[in-house]
């Protein structure tokens, strides 16, 4: 796929993320008028799993970047832009996203602070396809609970993430991440 129709699709999907917030998230109410950052937040999860060797202070509590457990990829501002402070550029990364792929922690790291977030288990709906290559793809939604927020995002700690998700996982044991995060508030 061309970069002109990958951002093409990018653009369409998170405008329809945004748009499709009522619906996704019934009772809550996107605020008008709102500052910094937007609720719901939208971001993208995009490239190759690295192992974290080194990994920065995050400012949380709940997460040890730097225990082994940790791989990390980039975040992507969707257009519309979601209300992250700097870049938005769609084909820029803005930030990094940690998580435990034995275990289940993650770590948001974008301009204006960062997040801790659980994967709940409960209501994700995930199922396996086999890529025909000895891989598979995971395709599906996960439901996290934002357990800390610092910065701007502060506001956010106690709410709910839902990732629409499509994880490669390749048959090289690589893992290969394409996914939208609905961030909102409590």
């Amino acid at each position: 796929m061309d970069s002109k129709a990958l951002m093409n699709r990018r653009t369409a999907i998170g405008a329809a993320l945004v748009a499709a917030s009522p619906l996704l998230f019934p009772g809550r109410v996107r605020a008008q008028g709102m500052a910094v950052p937007n609720d719901p937040l939208v971001i993208l999860l995009q490239g190759l799993y690295q192992p974290v060797v080194h990994g920065p202070d995050l400012g949380l509590s709940m997460v040890d970047l730097n225990d082994g457990s940790y791989s990390t990829t980039k975040i992507y501002p969707v257009y519309p832009v979601s209300g992250i402070p700097g870049n938005t550029n769609p084909n820029k990364a803005i930030g990094n996203f940690y998580v435990q792929f034995n275990g289940d922690l993650c770590a948001y790291h974008i301009p204006g602070g960062s997040f801790a977030m659980r994967f709940t288990f409960v209501d994700d709906n995930i199922v396996s396809v086999d890529d025909g290559q000895g891989g598979q793809y995971l395709r599906g939604t996960w439901e996290l609970t934002i357990l800390e927020a610092t910065g701007v995002y502060r506001s956010f700690a106690g709410g709910h993430n839902q990732m629409v998700d499509n994880l490669h996982l390749l048959a090289s044991g690589a893992a290969d991440e394409y996914c939208f995060c609905h961030i909102s508030r409590p």
